[in-house]
């Protein structure tokens, strides 16, 4: 099977992977103790990782099985890796905070979030939703073509 199409079905499977982690197998607890400073939040988002990780490898077995794909377990590892790194350092969320500050984006980040002191705008569609998902899927396709 070629290179591209290798990736192409590692990649769907990461990406699908990712969506049924990070919004389905992710507890409430996780979500909101992720990024809190210290122990608690590093153990919070180091569980969320390892449950959102486990769900990449039953999706790319499963596509790999299905569609016949001959991939390397050491690549599959490594891409693997690289995905679960990514989506910790993002999901702490000070290191993606200090990312948008950096490149002109600080604006944006708190585009859609509630007023301080107001629960007037609660959403999933925020500047820091949409920067945080456009990271994961950025190191989702880089994953997916270390594996292939």
């Amino acid at each position: 099977m070629s290179t591209a199409v290798t990736f192409a079905a590692v990649f769907a499977a990461v990406y699908a992977a990712h969506m049924v982690a990070d919004h389905w197998v992710q507890t409430d607890h996780q979500a909101r103790t992720k990024g809190a400073p210290g122990w608690a939040g590093r153990l919070s988002c180091a569980v969320h990782v390892a449950t959102y990780t486990l769900t990449a490898v039953v999706a790319v077995a499963a596509v790999a099985w299905r569609c016949g794909l001959d991939l390397d377990p050491a690549r599959v590892t490594v891409a693997l890796l690289v995905s679960a790194v990514s989506h910790y350092i993002a999901d702490r969320r000070t290191p993606l905070l200090w990312l948008a500050v950096r490149t002109g984006s600080a604006r944006f980040v708190a585009l859609g979030a509630p007023r301080a002191g107001r629960d007037d705008n609660p959403c999933l569609g925020t500047g820091a939703y949409a920067l945080d998902q456009s990271w994961h899927v950025g190191w989702l396709a880089v994953a997916a073509l270390i594996a292939a």
